[in-house]
């Protein structure tokens, strides 16, 4: 059996799949599974910004803002989509500057992962290491980030809903599953996954 508990295909991905969404919603974690299962690099876009600067990201925000951090961001996933394809996450924020959308179209398909408030919270809430939760309500903030980037995530190519409880690979077979039925819905596009035969 698969990583993603299915028999597995001989899969080729042409095209980077990009997630996105607000931060708890997985991208990191199920993003390494899903890299893992169609045997791709995984890329983190906060990570390759960190090894960058020689700093976290907490310290980029703290020293120079962060429009200093987005504006590095920007340039970061723009290098890493011209990469061999793989899967990236991307950070909370990334995915609300227009470039930065106009360019993971063009090179890639953005997947939403799609979480409700208290999934979120109960992810983030024992972590420290998210400056824009460095506050005195830290749920306050959250509520406020998700309703305000909602519709912004929402022109995402491909939406799925992580759900409370949900395991890492029941959303890699969900994550599959829609862009598969994007390849299909959009044949003027490049598939993102080229399917083979089956494995022996």
């Amino acid at each position: 059996m698969s990583p993603a508990g299915e028999q597995k295909l001989s899969v080729t991905l042409s095209r980077p799949i990009v997630l996105v969404g607000l931060m708890g919603a997985g991208k990191t974690s199920v993003g390494r599974r899903l890299a893992a299962f169609l045997d791709v690099p995984f890329r983190d876009s906060d990570h390759e910004i960190e090894a960058a600067a020689g700093m976290e990201v907490r310290e980029i925000f703290e020293r120079f803002g962060e429009a200093y951090f987005r504006d590095g961001e920007a340039r970061v996933i723009s290098r890493l989509l011209g990469e061999a394809p793989g899967v990236l996450a991307t950070g909370g924020g990334a995915f609300m500057a227009a470039p930065v959308r106009k360019d993971i179209a063009a090179h890639g398909v953005s997947v939403w992962l799609d979480a409700a408030l208290e999934t979120l919270w109960s992810r983030v809430k024992d972590r420290n290491t998210r400056p824009l939760l460095q506050q005195a309500d830290p749920k306050g903030v959250l509520a406020k980030l998700l309703e305000e980037r909602t519709p912004t995530y929402a022109q995402a190519q491909v939406r799925v809903p992580s759900d409370p409880g949900i395991s890492h690979d029941a959303m890699v077979r969900r994550i599959l599953a829609a862009v598969r039925a994007h390849d299909l819905a959009h044949p003027e596009l490049p598939p993102v996954l080229v399917k083979g035969a089956h494995d022996d």
